[in-house]
């Protein structure tokens, strides 16, 4: 059993807690019962299993442990070790490291019917999980994060997802022109939500490639995006607030095209 904070084990794992280390050994830290499950039924690339005493004492813990061990790296922990490393309120005793899925962007089918969502700077790691779980569920492509975004493996945005990370293209770029240059090539629409237009989002057709454009909280879409939309959409505000929230504008947003793609 490791007891140890300065085991390399458990170290690494601590360390992925921060975005640079994320970044630079392409992991991330799944946690709880749940995840674990989802993240085995998509097959996902696991790199060990950290599990304590503590997930024996939880429905389905038992069941759990059977299927994992003797076909994972497994490491087992003190109860209290596993507290210390958790970053949620209740942990269930079981952590894993997963591989962070590589997917570069030229490798997405463009089959004259793409639906993709463009998130630019979206900080909020709530908005980000919430906008990726709503576009697993209507059937969209992938979702891009421009530079600057948050990270989708942070814990808090992976709680969000609901484990849509785990079977969803998630993509993120450090460079503009070459999304700009991508949406050119294989002329997919690029529609960029805006407050200055008189397009409501009910109004336009999304039909064939496209690619939902949704901005930063504060500061809404970059202007180099902006300048290559071909379309910009507004959702109506009846009441006194200025904007909606950006998941919730999404998710209209969203599900307007798929209505509208399916008619």
């Amino acid at each position: 059993m490791i007891t140890s904070e300065s085991n390399p084990i458990v170290k690494h794992v601590k360390g992925l807690q921060n975005k640079k280390n994320r970044i630079k050994y392409n992991q991330f830290v799944i946690e709880g019962l749940r995840f674990l499950q989802e993240a085995l039924q998509h097959q996902v690339s696991i790199e060990y299993i950290l599990y304590s005493d503590g997930l024996k004492k939880i429905k389905g813990g038992d069941e759990l442990f059977s299927e994992i061990e003797g076909k994972y790296n497994l490491y087992h922990l003190s109860d209290s070790l596993m507290e210390k490393l958790s970053e949620t309120e209740t942990p269930q005793g079981l952590m894993a490291v997963v591989n962070i899925p590589q997917i570069p962007l030229n490798q997405l089918t463009v089959d004259g019917n793409i639906f993709l969502v463009i998130l630019d700077r979206v900080q909020d790691p709530g908005n980000m999980g919430t906008i990726i779980r709503t576009a697993e569920g209507a059937g969209v492509n992938a979702v891009l994060l421009t530079k600057g975004s948050v990270d989708p493996y942070n814990s808090k945005t992976l709680r969000a997802t609901m484990g849509a990370v785990f079977h969803f293209p998630v993509i993120q770029l450090d460079n503009n022109e070459e999304l700009i240059d991508f949406l050119k090539q294989h002329q997919i629409q690029l529609i960029a939500t805006h407050l200055d237009t008189t397009n409501t989002y009910d109004q336009i057709n999304y039909k064939g490639n496209i690619a939902l454009l949704i901005g930063n909280e504060a500061n809404g879409i970059q202007d180099e995006f902006l300048n290559h939309a071909d379309k910009t959409v507004k959702i109506p505000i009846v009441g006194k607030i200025e904007s909606l929230n950006a998941s919730v504008a999404a998710g209209i947003l969203i599900y307007k095209a798929l209505e509208k793609r399916s008619n």
